[in-house]
């Protein structure tokens, strides 16, 4: 059975943690955040500039729903 520590054997005479891999991994994970919240914030963008448009197509839906929002946000208690 191999030995149960090997995770936090240092390699090369490092201390875990101190290595490059660890700084670079920390740099690509905050590339792939920034990236993923830009990605988001289109997303965003673009939905709502759909329901815009959708409410400029259908206003009577459009008022509809927000008869029915105000009336759910009224009856809501916090």
């Amino acid at each position: 059975m191999p030995d149960r520590d090997f995770h936090e054997t240092p390699s090369r005479g490092e201390e875990p943690g101190t290595g490059r891999g660890t700084e670079r991994s920390a740099e690509l994970e905050r590339e792939r955040e920034g990236e993923r919240r830009r990605r988001r914030a289109q997303f965003l963008r673009d939905l709502a500039e759909a329901r815009e448009l959708r409410d400029r197509v259908q206003p009577r839906r459009a008022k509809t729903a927000r008869l029915r929002h105000a009336m759910r946000m009224r009856t809501f208690r916090w």
